[in-house]
């Protein structure tokens, strides 16, 4: 009786609309980006970002770590998470794998250049105690995109001829390109610079899809694992030769009924519409490029899956800024988002609140944490948010 009393309540509980929200650590003048979060095992939530002088031009810059205990109002003071000497360390992402196992992945930058960024991770059995996990074993990760010389030199091929006005009048704009097309065919540079950004997914009972990015490139990649990180391999890029542009970067995946699995990816080019693609072969090969009716100013999003079967996605949707944050839903797997509500909700230039990242509890409540400047506080923090469907729907 007792027990059916206490899932009577927790379904009542998320029945009813909640939104409530806190910053994990009061606003310091450093830089403070990029975050993750997950749920532990036990119900605790444990966060990373990424704190220092600036990104990948400050040698100073760290992943830090913080952890909030299930029932507790407040979060632990912040604790270092992954340090490289003199190098910055940027863009955290944090997974708990079905065994249980913490992983953390993050990217060492090497030469002050996102093209430089060496991707690593670590992983962890030991994390329920107060202050960082207790590493047991750490790796690099080796990036080799298949085929992605023949396709990026087609884009670019394609772009120089329909983007030749802009070209022309923006020097600057060609080299940067003449720059990626010499990158698409050097070994080192290809195979360098590769980054995170969001969660990965298990797309079976073995096989881990993290998406990645690059800066030079402008576009995304699939690294996937079988046998819990010995070994990796990379997809194809999720790129479409016959565009005239690039930018579709930072996928989130989410994975259909059917197996398929779709990218959500940031426009960092043209038209500033969140970007799409789909894989019918566990993230290995990716289709041509699509967009959502969902406005992107050039700033990360993540999609999940919800228990419900809905899908939550959760942007800036704006033309230009991140002064306002919104979680959609789609009833229909991705395919249309009819219903949305705003996290954040500012005058353009009145704040900035970006990079989010975004789990599903076991007590079917949603937990966000994004980069949060700007608004009345000086410096810069990390914001939680906990809210449910019923609080987007408004019912």
């Amino acid at each position: 009786m007792l027990a059916t009393l206490s899932a009577f309540a927790v379904g009542l509980y998320a029945a009813a609309p909640i939104l409530n929200g806190e910053f994990i650590f009061p606003p310091n003048p450093k830089h403070n980006h990029g975050s993750s979060i997950v749920e532990t095992p036990q119900g605790d939530l444990l966060a990373a970002w990424f704190h220092g002088s600036g990104e990948r031009t400050a040698d100073d810059v760290v992943i830090q770590g913080a952890r909030k205990r299930k029932g507790d109002d407040a979060w632990s003071e912040p604790f270092l998470m992954a340090d490289t000497p003199d190098l910055p360390d940027c863009n955290p992402v944090l997974f708990v794998d079905p065994r249980g196992v913490l992983w953390l992945f993050w990217v060492a930058i090497q030469d002050n250049q996102w093209g430089g960024a060496l991707l690593k991770c670590r992983t962890a059995t030991s994390y329920d105690a107060d202050g960082p996990p207790q590493w047991d074993w750490q790796d690099v990760i080796h990036t080799r995109p298949k085929n992605l010389e023949p396709l990026f030199l087609a884009v670019v091929d394609n772009a120089k001829e329909a983007l030749a006005p802009l070209l022309a009048a923006t020097p600057r704009l060609a080299e940067d390109l003449e720059d990626a097309r010499a990158a698409a065919q050097s070994k080192l540079r290809s195979r360098l610079g590769w980054m995170t950004r969001v969660h990965p997914i298990m797309v079976s009972d073995t096989r881990m899809l993290l998406g990645l990015y690059s800066d030079v490139f402008n576009c995304s990649l699939a690294a996937y694992t079988e046998n819990w990180g010995k070994t990796w391999v990379c997809s194809e890029p999720v790129m479409d030769p016959e565009a005239k542009y690039l930018g579709n970067i930072q996928p989130s995946f989410a994975r259909k009924r059917d197996g398929a699995i779709m990218a959500f990816m940031r426009d960092n080019g043209i038209p500033k519409y969140v970007r799409t693609a789909v894989s019918n072969n566990l993230g290995q090969t990716w289709s041509r490029l699509g967009m959502l009716d969902i406005r992107n100013p050039g700033s990360s999003v993540e999609c999940i899956v919800l228990q419900s079967g809905r899908w939550l996605l959760i942007c800036n949707d704006t033309l230009d800024g991140r002064h306002i944050l919104s979680a959609y839903l789609s009833e229909d797997e991705g395919a249309t988002w009819p219903v949305s509500r705003r996290i954040e909700d500012r005058e353009r230039g009145q704040g900035s609140f970006s990079y989010p990242s975004v789990i599903q509890a076991k007590d079917g409540t949603i937990h966000c944490t994004y980069s949060y400047s700007g608004a009345g506080i000086q410096g810069s923090t990390i914001k939680h948010v906990h809210f449910n469907e019923a609080w987007i729907t408004g019912q």
